[in-house]
Formats: C-alpha cells, sequence, structure tokens
C-alpha cells in the first residue's frame, strides 16, 4: 500500500498543487492513513498531544454540571441529549457520565458521539461500556437527528482544515506542490473568493511578509451544527482568539503548529500522518456566524475563570473529603485552570437557540469577555 505522502504527491502530479486546506484534510482525516484515522493513533501520555480530560476527571465533570445547567435552562425536559462531536479516547464522556450516574438528569439523559475514526469509535465503546446503554455513535452530526440538548466540542475546531495564506504584494494562498519529486510550498492565486471574503469580514489588514489562516471550514461545520441543533445549545472549548489578537503583528506567522512526541513545530510537510497539524480558532467568528445562524452568544472566557466560576472548589470539597490524595491530584487540576498552563490558553464559548438568550450561565459570572469579540 501506497503511504499517504505518496498518495498526496501522486493526485499532485495528476491534478497539480494542492490546497494547503486540502492537503490538511488528507493529512488528518484520509481513510485509515490520515492522522485521526489510524489504527495506532495515541492520545495523551504515549501520544503526540493531550487535551484537557487526560489531565483529571475533574475536568469532565465540570463539563457534566454544564450540561446539568443548560438542562435547568431548558425547564428539565425528558429527553436530553448531549451530543460530543470528536469523542477522542472517550475520557470526557466517561467523566461526564460518571459524574452525572447518581443525578437526575442520567435517568433523561443520551449521549451520542460523533465520531469520524472507526477505530476511535471501538476504543471510546471499550472505555464506556458501563454506560453503553445510554451511548450513540454517529459517524457525522447530521446522523443525531434533531438535537433538544446540548453539543460539546473540545479541541475540535482547530483540527478542522484551514486555507494558509500569505502577502506577498497581494494576497496569496499557498499550496502543496511537487517538485523533482519533493513536497514543497508554493503561493498562488486564492483559490476561492470566500478567502478574500473572509479577511474583509474581519477587517484584516496584512503586512508584506504575513501569514495567516481561513477558517471557512469552521463556518461550514458550523452551519451544520446549527442545523442540527434545534433546541438547546453549543459548547465550544479550544484555543484560539478575538479575531484583533489573531490577526495582530504579533502573530504574522500564523498559527499553524504541528505536534509530534508532545514537541510542537512549524513543518507540515513531514510525518504527514504521522503528526497533529492544528490552526487556532478565531472566536470572533464563531460568534458572528453563529449569530446569523441563529445560536446566541451567553458567554466567552478563558477556561480557567470557566471551570472556577461553575464550582471547581465543590467539586474539589466533594471529591477529596478527608483531603487524602489531594496533594497528588492538585497539580493535574492547577493544570485546568491556572496561568500559563491550559486555563490560561484554552477558551470556552457557550452559545444558544433564541429561546435562552437569557440565560446567565455560572461559568462565565467570573469574568465574561464577550465584548473582546
Amino acid at each position: 500500500m501506497d503511504s499517504l505522502e505518496q498518495i498526496i504527491k501522486k493526485r499532485i502530479d495528476a491534478e497539480g498543487p494542492m490546497s494547503f486546506s486540502d492537503f490538511m484534510a488528507c493529512a488528518l482525516y484520509e481513510p485509515g492513513l490520515g492522522y485521526y484515522m489510524r489504527e495506532d493513533l495515541e492520545i495523551g501520555a504515549k501520544g503526540d498531544f493531550y487535551t484537557s480530560p487526560h489531565l483529571h476527571p475533574a475536568f469532565g465533570a465540570m463539563i457534566a454540571r454544564q450540561a446539568e445547567e443548560c438542562w435547568e435552562f431548558m425547564g428539565r425536559p425528558d429527553g436530553f441529549q448531549i451530543v460530543e462531536a470528536g469523542g477522542g479516547r472517550g475520557f470526557l464522556a466517561l467523566d461526564m457520565l460518571g459524574y452525572l450516574k447518581d443525578r437526575e438528569l442520567y435517568k433523561r439523559l443520551s449521549y451520542h458521539i460523533v465520531e469520524l475514526s472507526e477505530p476511535l469509535a471501538h476504543r471510546q465503546a471499550e472505555l464506556l461500556e458501563e454506560h453503553k446503554d445510554k451511548i450513540a455513535w454517529h459517524g457525522e452530526l447530521a446522523q443525531t437527528g434533531p438535537v433538544t440538548g446540548i453539543i460539546i466540542t473540545n479541541e475540535l475546531l482547530d483540527a478542522l482544515p484551514v486555507h494558509l495564506v500569505v502577502m506577498q504584494e497581494e494576497l496569496k494562498e499557498i499550496y502543496v506542490a511537487l517538485r523533482g519529486g519533493v513536497l514543497v510550498e508554493e503561493p498562488g492565486a486564492l483559490s476561492s473568493e470566500r478567502i478574500r471574503e473572509y479577511f474583509d469580514e474581519f477587517n484584516v489588514e496584512f503586512s508584506e511578509g504575513m501569514r495567516s489562516e481561513a477558517h471557512l471550514s469552521m463556518k461550514d461545520w458550523l452551519r451544520g451544527a446549527s442545523g442540527a441543533l434545534e433546541d438547546g445549545f453549543l459548547l465550544s472549548i479550544d484555543y484560539g482568539f478575538p479575531s484583533a489578537q489573531y490577526y495582530s503583528e504579533d502573530r504574522r506567522e500564523g498559527t499553524l503548529l504541528c505536534y509530534h512526541k508532545h514537541a510542537a513545530h512549524e513543518d507540515f510537510l513531514s510525518n504527514i500522518g504521522a503528526q497533529d497539524i492544528t490552526a487556532h480558532v478565531n472566536f470572533s467568528a464563531l460568534m458572528r456566524w453563529g449569530t446569523e445562524m441563529g445560536l446566541f452568544p451567553l458567554g466567552f472566557t478563558r477556561q480557567g475563570p470557566y471551570l472556577v466560576s461553575l464550582g471547581l472548589d465543590e467539586l474539589i470539597s466533594e471529591t477529596y473529603t478527608d483531603g487524602k490524595g489531594l496533594g497528588l491530584d492538585l497539580p493535574k487540576i492547577q493544570n485546568l485552570i491556572m496561568g500559563g498552563t491550559m486555563g490560561d490558553t484554552h477558551k470556552v464559548m457557550l452559545q444558544c437557540t433564541e429561546q435562552y438568550r437569557e440565560s446567565r450561565p455560572r461559568g462565565f459570572g467570573l469574568r465574561n469577555q464577550l465584548e473582546t469579540l
């Protein structure tokens, strides 16, 4: 079987240079070979990166609290769906359902995991055996049916393919081309006017040599989410910035990063199919497009203040009633909330369908930064 790099080279040889967006989609999602589609994908200490659910079960417990609060806002309906788009290893689902198991909501909920990767879905199913009667798996969001409840993404949006651009007298798109049998970057004309419209929409001004990303696939994903969410909320957790910070001179090289064995680098043409490729999220776009699609913003803040506002201290008191074990776990919990950790780099946004626009979610009580968007 050809390697993923060989497959990409053959496509470019036959069809010409490939947009970076198409390259990123292949590198991450090519069936059987893309990074997220591999049988041997590891996430966590043994893999290339880890996410908040890998640090401590407190993260999933707090997200469960958010789901429970949304259920309360909705009048405690008998049927409530939690839809997790991109389930990773399944730890978020495990910790959410573990927290809710002895609470009233557990009797009323169904948990849906949208997972493109069959190998990951199988591993999730093994981990979640205890809750198997509550969980259903789907290959795409549209298969969940009209959702009454909450859609949750944790480090999903950063892995959606982006268009890569550079200012070279005029705005150009970066393609992946083949030169002498080697994959190289090659600037060219924009593949779509949507790219220019994106930067115009957010008043982005490029200085000469500046590179950055356009998040067109995030808009397409959000359109699907708004179509699926009939009644309820969308919770997005990811690293990213408001548009003004994202496209500032401080980030003139853009935000694109690759992760391989817990080391970050910028060489996306290496380790093809064996490394993660990500770009930070433009949360201003998420808010603006969501509003246009009927998903209204309730809050935006850093993960640390969000978890603290939700009552992380209460959870710690309930979990470590005699203080035993807290000393060992405290550094992990601090990595969820403190400056210089995921508590600082990761942001949280909660959006809702129109009937819940007046809700006041607890997680944004300390610091709601919607005005920065």
